[in-house]
Parts: structure tokens; sequence; C-alpha cells
């Protein structure tokens, strides 16, 4: 097999918990282990990664370093501050940009390079110094998690100007990829030919499939994941759930959305528990001892939540929701553990990381 040098750029990354961080630390870690030479370019945040690179033959940078501008404050002022600044500028995100360009301008020779967003300024700085660097890679892929202009999801679009930028680094990218097909249509329509569909991939090694029948005494389910309010929205399941507190239940939420399941708790009470994020083989542990797993569903289907996969992989039932459509059937189905109509991922095959990083790796080869 070809060795080739790899570059990977993402904010995020290992040990932070995020979609993304998933996408670069599983993508990063199965290329070194096939033998590749690889980097990543991240914000280390001042975390230790000795240990980390001897595990998985990999190096990392940092290419922040502290230089970074923020506004801190809570009063109406600066909080009114923070959002125009990140509506018109992408303040604070954008200064990823300038800073990627600069750390990208004296390097070379990199057979594959991968830049992956959000935030996108992490694409647009890759760009910029490919214009001026023309020997940093041989081909550039720029990974998209969610669309940018077309993000269906954001209450508030970004501004019209923001679609210039997204043409103009389009236009210097070799190739895009997206997790799901369905996302080919938020991008402008220049550029689909250059689009490749390539999930998120997962370390199947490290998964325990849980198919035996659960003996909790009253069925307890759980959701993982970032809530919204008229987007991905529990209220209408969560309101059901009041309903019904003459019934035995325990609802487990690990989200940082807290504000959004909080005024529920005055009713549920020892029937809801609100957690915070804990790191994923962990997650996968707990998930593995529920009744059943539930999924909120997003309003479109140009994004589709990561975490289905992991659902998937560990064997338990899945019940999705309709946030402004709830089948009370289907719910009150699984609070009696019928799980006939189940949420089904159909080829899980296709998320396994080594045909993941392998798609990357064909792009490289074309």
């Amino acid at each position: 097999m070809d060795k080739k040098r790899i570059l990977i750029v993402s904010r995020a990354f290992y040990p932070t918990i995020a979609p993304r961080s998933f996408r670069a630390t599983e993508l990063a870690k199965e290329l070194a282990r096939q033998g590749h030479n690889v980097t990543v370019l991240t914000h280390k945040h001042q975390f230790d990664y000795n240990e980390f690179e001897k595990t998985h033959h990999l190096r990392t940078e940092d290419f922040v370093k502290g230089k970074w501008s923020i506004i801190n404050g809570k009063n109406i002022f600066i909080k009114g501050l923070q959002f125009l600044l990140n509506y018109f500028f992408l303040f604070p995100d954008i200064q990823l940009s300038p800073l990627l360009k600069k750390h990208l301008q004296n390097k070379s020779g990199y057979d594959l390079l991968i830049s992956i967003a959000v935030p996108y300024p992490v694409h647009w700085g890759v760009a910029l110094a490919k214009k001026k660097n023309t020997k940093l890679c041989k081909v550039w892929i720029a990974d998209c998690g969610d669309p940018f202009m077309g993000n269906k999801e954001q209450i508030f679009k970004h501004p019209f100007y923001f679609k210039y930028v997204e043409n103009w680094f389009c236009k210097r990218a070799d190739y895009l990829t997206v997790p799901i097909k369905e996302a080919v249509n938020a991008f402008p329509d220049f550029c689909k030919h250059k689009i490749k569909v390539i999930p998120q991939g997962f370390n199947f090694g490290k998964i325990t499939t849980s198919n035996e029948n659960i003996t909790n005494p009253f069925p307890i389910f759980v959701y993982a994941g970032a809530l919204s309010k008229g987007i991905r929205d529990p209220s209408e399941f969560m309101e059901y759930l009041c309903s019904k507190t003459n019934q035995d239940f325990k609802f487990i939420i690990f989200t940082k959305s807290v504000s959004i399941i909080e005024p529920y708790k005055t009713i549920l009470k020892e029937k809801l528990e609100i957690r915070d994020y804990i790191p994923r083989e962990q997650l996968l542990s707990e998930l593995r001892q529920m009744d059943f797993l539930v999924n909120f569903e997003n309003k479109n289907i140009v994004q589709s939540p990561s975490k289905l996969i992991d659902y998937a992989l560990i064997g338990r039932p899945v019940i999705s929701i309709q946030p402004f459509a709830l089948n009370k059937q289907v719910v009150d189905e699984f609070l009696t553990s019928d799980y006939s109509n189940q949420f089904v991922i159909s080829d899980i095959e296709q998320y396994n990381i080594v045909n993941v990083a392998n798609q990357f790796l064909n792009l490289a080869n074309s």
C-alpha cells in the first residue's frame, strides 16, 4: 500500500465531545493505523497530546496557540454585541482563517489534506493558504458535516454576502464531502460534480452490541445530544410524557440544552434525569443498559444526527420522534416494550471507519 503524508485540519478534535471531533479523531486514528504519516492541525486548548500521539502513532499541532479573541460578559449589551459580531462577521470563528493561512504558508508536500467543518472558516483558511502556497498538497478534501448557506437548521440564516465566500472556497477545493446524499442539494449547483458522500465513521472494534433482554424494573430510555426550540424540539414528546405521571418510567437526557428540558422537571420529578455530556465510550456503555433510545428528527432531510449510528451499533431499539408530528401510539408501544415500529438503519457496515477512511484515500488516488 502506498504510504501517504496526510494533514487533517479540524478545530474540534479529541477529547472534545462533538460530531466533528469524532469525525476528525476516528479518521486520523484509522489512517495512522493503516501506516500513513498523519498530522492533525487543531486547537489544543492546552491539552497534553503526548500519550495520545504515542498510542495512535500520529502528530498534532496547534494553529491557535492562545491567539484567540473573545468578548466575555453576561449583560444584555454584551450578549447583543456577541450576537451581532457572530451574525455579520462569524466572530470569533472567523479568526481561524488567518491563523490557518499563516500556519500553512510554509508547509508543503502533503499527498492529502482534509479540512473538517464546522466551523467553515477552517475551509476558508485552507483556501487562503492554497492560493499562496500551491505546493501545500496534491489533493484537498473539504469535509462538510453541515451545509453552510444551505443549512436548514439555523434560526438566523447567514447574510447574503457569505454566499460569495462559499462559492469562492468551493471552487478551490478538489472535493467536498458530505455525510448523507440529501446534503448535496444544500450546496451551489456549480460544485455538485465534486461532492462525494462519505458517511460518519466509527471504530466497530470497540463497540459491544447489546441484543439481550434488559431487565429494568420499569422502562428506562435515553436521549443524548443537542436540542433546540423549533428545530430539534422535544416539546411535544415531553408534554406527552407529562401526561403519564401515573406510569413508571425514567427518561435520561445527556445534553447541554438544559433550559429546554428543565421546565418539565417540575412535573416529571424523578422520572426525568438531566445529565451533562460524558466521553463517547462511557456513553455507549450507559446506552447498552437502556430499554430503548430516543432520536429527535431534524426538520429537514439535508442533515441527519450522527448519534443514530451509535444507536444502531449498540443494538438497542430506537424510537425516532418527529418533533411536530408526534405519533403517540408508537410512544405507547415503546413504553410497553413493543418495539415493532422501531427505527432501523440499514447497511451499518458503511459506517465502519475502515471503509470510511478508504473512501477518503480513494479520492486522493483519483
